[in-house]
């Protein structure tokens, strides 16, 4: 009987040590990320689960990106940049302008600040039809077909 017992506390001193230790190498952190909409929302958090989070919600609202994930596999930085990639400003990595620029239209946010992705912002002219500033560069506007730059 008592090397029943004996085995028996062993064990679950074994799985509950396993399950501390694998609850300390877990950490949460919230992380702004600019976005718009439902579609934003679900490429946000795509992006930050394969960058390795383990849980992953964006709030519309609040803008920002809460996250958990394993600081054996990944860390805050790799998933901010995972973020970007997809085209989205995070609190630390600016979004590539053409990743950025490829987002569908409800989805261009206003970019977090102008030194970070430095662009040409100027009016369009009076034949403007979609009556932006030329911030997204001379392609958008000659794209839109208003602009003679």
């Amino acid at each position: 009987m008592k090397p029943i017992f004996l085995f028996t506390t062993v064990l679950f001193s074994i799985l509950f040590s396993g399950s501390a230790i694998a609850q300390k190498s877990s950490k949460s952190e919230d992380i702004k990320v600019w976005g718009n909409c439902g579609m934003c929302k679900k490429t946000i958090e795509t992006a930050a689960t394969k960058a390795g989070a383990s849980k992953a919600s964006w709030s519309e609202e609040s803008k920002v990106l809460s996250v958990t994930f394993n600081e054996k596999k990944t860390d805050a930085s790799k998933i901010q940049e995972a973020v970007a990639a997809s085209g989205y400003d995070t609190e630390a990595v600016t979004a590539p302008t053409e990743v950025y620029n490829k987002l569908h239209g409800c989805c261009q946010y206003e970019r977090k600040n102008a030194t970070a992705s430095p662009e040409k912002k100027e009016t369009c002219g009076s034949d403007c039809t979609h009556k932006a500033d030329c911030s997204k560069g001379e392609e958008s506007c000659k794209a839109a077909g208003c602009c003679k730059k």
